[in-house]
């Protein structure tokens, strides 16, 4: 646990349960199931490797005006593959990292999901003034405490759309640096499409034929909800193929422990999604997501990567969220930073996102700012898969 003193403009918590009612009532961000304390208990009780806390932000007299989850991570470069691999060698060659050294990462956000998830601002306030407090409040907060003082290596605020940058450029003040990561993609709904059959007649005739290969590839692959009462039971399986998509994944800040799904199938009941993929009894994938607002959130997949091009089951899973979309009338998919490509064939596009971050030693920090304006997303090819 982390003490630390309040201040004028803010109030700090280690624990979700510490946080007064009447806050979350005055906020009114509840509504957002990414700031609702059932939904960051959940994630505060089954990872007990990543020091949670919580800044409230407060006006002259004393009312909440935003609220930040904070996060302190470890974090390896070794962790690191793939296209981000240049990072790594940069890092090192400059002496900003250390391979050898696991780095203390202080993080502003959601570590475990795409998007603007870590910083919630009350309406009708100033924003830009907001940001800067939240830098400044970040900056006592690390310092109250001796020991954290000395361990934090970086700070790292995420995830911000291209509409929010003139408000968090604010923090290029506060020495952060912006750089561009991998997009979120997204698909928009077209309001039109009562049916899964209304979105495939929406597609070029290429791509409505590469989705008919696919559900005949996939004819043999059974559909299991996961419910309360079956999850203990099949928790097991899906740690195993949850693994393998984490073992390939480029870039993990967190590893996210899936018994979190016990708490969060309780507590959100049918707005948390959890599907399994079977075939002749064995189980060969599954997809989950929460339903937050008008928003399908894709959240973690798990293959069997040996039989995925046979049965083209991440094709399937990509149709398959589609189609509870539509079937819950909602207006997005958020498909989350992997498989761009593959994601933007069935419709999704690109939605920018900027991270800032800021080493907490001067010489190093100028330097980091050199090598992340270097850092490019991956490059891919946008397909256009509807008619015009």
């Amino acid at each position: 646990m982390i003490c630390c003193s309040n201040t004028n403009t803010a109030l700090f918590f280690s624990s979700v349960d510490e946080i007064p009612t009447h806050i979350w009532t005055n906020l009114g961000c509840t509504k957002n199931i990414y700031f609702h304390p059932d939904y960051l208990k959940s994630l505060e009780k089954n990872h007990s490797e990543i020091t949670f806390s919580y800044i409230v932000l407060v006006d002259e007299d004393n009312k909440p005006t935003a609220f930040a989850s904070i996060k302190i991570v470890d974090f390896h470069l070794s962790s690191i593959k793939k296209e981000f691999d240049f990072l790594k060698k940069i890092g090192k060659k400059l002496h900003i990292f250390s391979d050898n050294k696991t780095l203390k990462l202080l993080i502003c956000g959601n570590v475990f999901v795409s998007g603007e998830h870590g910083v919630f601002i009350k309406t009708n306030q100033d924003k830009k003034a907001i940001v800067k407090e939240l830098a400044k409040s970040i900056h006592h907060f690390i310092n109250a405490d001796k020991k954290l003082k000395k361990e934090i290596d970086a700070f790292l605020i995420k995830d911000f759309a291209n509409e929010s940058l003139f408000i968090t450029d604010e923090l290029t003040d506060y020495s952060y640096h912006p750089f561009s990561v991998e997009p979120n993609m997204q698909l928009t709904l077209n309001e039109n499409w009562q049916t899964f059959d209304d979105y495939l007649a929406a597609l070029k005739t290429k791509f409505r034929v590469k989705a008919k290969k696919a559900f005949k590839l996939s004819t043999s692959i059974t559909f299991n909800e996961v419910t309360l009462e079956n999850i203990e039971e099949i928790l097991p399986k899906i740690k195993i193929l949850y693994q393998k998509v984490a073992e390939n994944s480029s870039f993990n800040l967190a590893n996210f422990n899936l018994e979190t799904y016990k708490d969060l199938k309780e507590k959100l009941g049918d707005n948390y999604i959890l599907k399994t993929y079977w075939i002749n009894d064995k189980i060969v994938g599954f997809i989950s997501g929460v339903i937050n607002n008008n928003s399908l959130d894709a959240h973690f997949v798990g293959i069997d990567y040996q039989l995925n091009r046979e049965y083209a089951i991440y094709q399937r899973m990509l149709y398959d969220y589609i189609e509870i979309a539509i079937q819950k009338k909602l207006k997005t998919i958020n498909f989350g930073r992997t498989a761009s490509e593959i994601k933007s064939s069935v419709g999704a596009k690109p939605q920018d996102l900027t991270m800032y971050l800021r080493h907490k030693k001067t010489i190093k920090n100028k330097i980091l700012k050199l090598f992340l304006q270097r850092v490019q997303p991956t490059p891919f090819q946008q397909k256009s898969p509807f008619k015009l």
